[in-house]
């Protein structure tokens, strides 16, 4: 049974530790930084086995060549099309890998949108989906178009609602700050809100039925926020991608 532990970065991030306590063996997910995989490491007696990437940003990459300095040989997963040199094994759209030494098999999906190159590792109860899906939100367009994130939101939502997201920023409360802005009225995501309150600690992981129940971005179809969007920012053609496109940047400006 692999343990899905975060390990907090900078002042948001998360470098998910997937772990097998039988073998000592983990994989992390995004390292931005190598100290405190590194710290991690020496507090659990862990050895480094492997690394998934989502996507060629900074905050997820940067800590990749000191990891595999330390740990000689290390594989490193990634997108195929990514401008970040250091991937050592180039994943495409639904390639499944197998982590032996987790005894855990994830499929990929390609996910572009925050950027081009962006990726999702899944399975039937968990996905990585790095800064494509948050907690209450979606990631900024860099790179892609609101179509090809709304598609990328899309296809994460269709997993089966018990699976666990595993996000890469803690930006949980602001994003229901805006969430409630654009669904006053939506009591599921008050009471999601009111409960998050009582707690100062992390927020993930989430699961894709409640990311359906009160994430806006998933919500482009519902009537209360279609009505909630054409208030608040001109839209000419209703329909999913349009209202979509108008929500983000009702967020970027929020």
């Amino acid at each position: 049974m692999v343990q899905v532990i975060p390990i907090p970065a900078f002042n948001d991030n998360y470098i998910w530790a997937l772990v097998n306590q039988d073998n000592k063996q983990l994989y992390v997910v995004d390292p931005g930084d190598a100290e405190p995989v590194l710290a991690f490491c020496r507090e659990h007696t862990l050895s480094l086995t492997g690394i998934l990437i989502t996507h060629h940003h900074w905050d997820h990459t940067n800590g990749v060549e000191k990891l595999v300095t330390k740990f000689s040989g290390l594989p490193v997963y990634g997108p195929s099309n990514t401008p970040f040199d250091g991937i050592t094994h180039k994943l495409e759209d639904d390639a499944v890998i197998t982590l032996d030494e987790l005894q855990l098999t994830l499929a990929i999906m390609h996910v572009p949108g925050h950027t081009l190159d962006h990726i999702a590792y899944y399975n039937e109860n968990m996905i990585f989906c790095g800064d494509t899906l948050f907690n209450g939100g979606c990631g900024r367009l860099f790179e892609g178009t609101p179509s090809q994130m709304l598609t990328s939101l899309l296809r994460i939502a269709a997993l089966p609602d018990s699976t666990q997201v595993y996000c890469t920023h803690e930006y949980t409360r602001a994003n229901l700050d805006f969430a409630a802005y654009i669904e006053p009225d939506n009591h599921t995501l008050a009471a999601y809100r009111d409960e998050l309150a009582k707690h100062s600690d992390i927020s993930l992981p989430t699961t894709i039925e409640e990311q359906k129940a009160i994430n806006p971005f998933l919500r482009t179809h519902e009537h209360n926020v279609r009505t909630s969007v054409l208030a608040k920012n001109s839209v000419t053609e209703i329909n999913d991608v349009s209202v979509f496109a108008a929500l983000r940047e009702l967020k970027d400006n929020y």
